[in-house]
This record gives C-alpha cells, sequence and structure tokens, in this order.
C-alpha cells in the first residue's frame, strides 16, 4: 500500500496546509484519529444507547474536517440531519459513515504508509 492507492477519501493537501507541512505533526494527528475512529465506529449503530450514535457521528465530523476527509464530514452531517428519521433511514445514512470512515482510514493507512518509505530513504523533512 503506498499514496498511489490513495482514493481521494481525505484531501491529503490540506491537512498539510493545516500543519505548515510538519510531518510529524501530520502523522501525529492521522494516527490519533484513527485511534479514536476505533472508538466512534461502534457507536454508529441507531439502536444503540440514545444519541450515543449522533454523538459519535458530530465528533466524527469535525474530526473528519480537520484531516480533509470531506466526504466523511458530509456523510456524517447527513446522518445528523437524519436523526428525526424513522431507523431505517438512520440506518442507511450511518452506513453512508461507515462506508466513508473506510475510504478515510484506507487513504490514512496509504499515506502513512508511504511517509513510513519516505523516511527510511532520508531524514524526515518539516
Amino acid at each position: 500500500m503506498a499514496r498511489r492507492d490513495l482514493t481521494g477519501a481525505v484531501d491529503f493537501a490540506h491537512l498539510e496546509s493545516y500543519a505548515a507541512g510538519d510531518v510529524v505533526l501530520i502523522e501525529e494527528v492521522l494516527s490519533m484519529f484513527r485511534e479514536q475512529a476505533a472508538l466512534w465506529v461502534r457507536l454508529l449503530d441507531p439502536f444503540g444507547p440514545e444519541g450515543g450514535w449522533r454523538d459519535a457521528a458530530h465528533t466524527l465530523k469535525g474530526a473528519a474536517l480537520g484531516v480533509g476527509a470531506f466526504g466523511l464530514a458530509e456523510a456524517c452531517g447527513a446522518a445528523e440531519a437524519a436523526a428525526e428519521a424513522d431507523g431505517g433511514m438512520k440506518s442507511v445514512q450511518l452506513e453512508r459513515v461507515r462506508d466513508a470512515l473506510d475510504a478515510a482510514l484506507g487513504d490514512i493507512a496509504a499515506y502513512l504508509h508511504e511517509s513510513a518509505l519516505r523516511s527510511l530513504k532520508g531524514p524526515v523533512a518539516k
């Protein structure tokens, strides 16, 4: 897996600009996003504890915007908007969130892999 495997689910240029090109900071932010995503995805159940999925979708939306996963943020926003809809509609929206999260995590894995390969070739640039 390498940068060529990116799907476009994450706008890394946005993140790189936001972090002023600090490779170490970018890697730390992406690693934290991945760790937190493992927690959020478990809460994306429309039939789970009341409000749990809404909180997860809202938190995930903010984090997605921060790393440049704009499609994921949009899916989270749509799920939040479906909060008053019936359980079937929430299920569809939350499935879209999970799919967008999977795509973002795949891109993040490819990006971090490429970064690790670059670090083997020389010193990490800041």
